[in-house]
């Protein structure tokens, strides 16, 4: 199983990440411009979200 790490200093609440997501690993905050909620047991950890952040907020860990 892999973990999601958000850098919620760095991240902007865009939601690039979670429109990308193939696995829908990660959730949509609640109020604009927070963090997206992860969901570490459906991440496949194909790093797609890694790769899209514009502020390199997210790591993937597994």
């Amino acid at each position: 199983m892999a973990r999601i790490y958000i850098d919620e200093k760095l991240c902007k609440g865009c939601g690039i990440c979670v429109e990308f997501c193939p696995s829908k690993a990660l959730r949509p905050a609640e109020v604009e411009g927070e963090p997206p909620k992860p969901i570490d047991d459906k991440c496949l950890a194909c790093k797609l979200c890694e790769l899209l952040c514009p502020d390199f907020a997210i790591a993937i860990e597994k």
